[in-house]
């Protein structure tokens, strides 16, 4: 076989596409992979300009192309492969990679386009495209639900926090109880025993002066019992969330009156509480069991930590919807370095000596004016006494 029939032979059965054109862009043969490629026979494509496979924009541009060459002598397609389209018979266009070379036979230039057919390529890139972007909307849609998850966890990881920083907020105050109890009762349990012991040996041999002392100090240690009793039930309540708010209009001047006539039976040798009402009205909206537990806290705190000879100052006013309630006194005072932990439950200053008490009035007269939808104020000093005043509107 000579090597005009072999060269003949390849170019027939190669599987990409195989034209020669001119150096005016005339097809003078294409080989039998390039027509399957385009749908044409042999006579519609040779004699005709390549371009009549080319779709636009290609199909106006090739001339110039070949043109550019002869004039600049500059190669931009021949010797470089680039992806380009075809145009079929039937109107249809397809992908393909083009390469280019140029020959001299006979004295003429013969430019070789290989086509290389890359419709099942693209469609692989297509369905991969496809495939990415689904796999970056799973992944998005994954990143959400984790990203979900991981705030439901935080949100969880806090709340399991605050739950064991408030069982150990009771834990403490569980502590303190104890401690406080131990001793806030002892106390008064003592006294009382010693006191009841001593009577009967007065009685033996009469000392009427002597009784009646000890008798005296009998009812002040029941007295501070049932107050520290009074205490925990009501922070037993407030802790249950059962206290219930029952407004009504109550006077006020006529309340006022009632727990300063009561409360001055149990004051100190020449203890005295001053009480004024400022204002036309007398009357306003309150609970007056809260309003009455809360007074009567505050003015026991002021004889306690006051001296003999001296007044307890409690006034009320009503201004148009505005209503206060104030007591204050001339007593110890409270340290500035303990006021920020005033309102907290069992707390006592540390001037407080050996002058009993639980440390839960305040905070129990905090949440009840709370309750009451008002505000509690408070100035002290130490050795200048303390002034706490409650604010209501209407």
């Amino acid at each position: 076989m000579d090597s005009a029939r072999l060269l003949e032979a390849i170019i027939d059965t190669a599987i990409d596409g195989i034209i020669t054109i001119d150096n005016m862009g005339i097809v003078e043969s294409i080989n039998p992979a390039a027509l399957a490629l385009f749908g044409y026979e042999p006579g519609e494509v040779i004699g005709n300009n390549i371009s009549m496979l080319m779709p636009e924009p290609y199909k106006s541009q090739h001339d110039g192309y070949i043109h550019n060459y002869k004039t600049t002598g500059k190669k931009k397609i021949i010797g470089i492969g680039r992806e380009v389209k075809g145009l079929r018979k039937d109107g249809t266009t397809f992908p393909f990679r083009l390469a280019v070379s140029e020959v001299f036979y006979q004295d003429k230039n013969i430019f070789t386009g290989f086509v290389h057919d890359l419709t099942k390529e693209k469609e692989a890139e297509s369905q991969l495209l496809t495939h990415t972007m689904e796999l970056e909307e799973i992944v998005r849609e994954r990143t959400k639900d984790l990203i979900s998850l991981v705030s439901e966890l935080e949100k969880a990881k806090a709340e399991v926090s605050n739950s064991l920083e408030k069982e150990k907020e009771l834990n403490q105050l569980k502590s303190r109880f104890v401690s406080m109890a131990s001793h806030e009762f002892r106390t008064p349990l003592s006294s009382v025993q010693l006191s009841a012991s001593l009577i009967d040996k007065y009685i033996e041999r009469p000392d009427f002066e002597s009784v009646m002392r000890h008798t005296a100090r009998i009812r002040g240690a029941v007295q501070l019992l049932n107050s520290i009793l009074n205490d925990f039930l009501s922070l037993e309540k407030l802790e249950a969330g059962v206290v219930a708010v029952k407004k009504d209009r109550i006077n006020l001047v006529h309340l006022g009156e009632e727990i300063a006539e009561e409360m001055q039976l149990i004051c100190k040798k020449n203890q005295h509480i001053v009480y004024q009402h400022t204002g036309q009205n007398a009357e306003f909206v309150l609970d007056a069991h809260l309003l009455k537990s809360s007074i009567i806290n505050l003015i026991s705190n002021a004889i306690k930590y006051s001296g003999e000879d001296t007044f307890i100052e409690f006034s009320t006013e009503i201004n148009g919807d505005k209503c206060t309630v104030m007591v204050k006194d001339n007593g110890i005072g409270i340290p500035e370095e303990d006021q920020v932990n005033l309102f907290e439950p069992f707390f006592r200053a540390n001037n407080t000596g050996n002058i009993p008490g639980t440390g839960l009035g305040l905070n129990i007269v905090k949440r009840y004016v709370s309750l009451m939808g008002g505000e509690l104020q408070y100035w002290s000093a130490v050795n200048e006494g303390t002034m706490l005043k409650m604010s209501f509107t209407q």
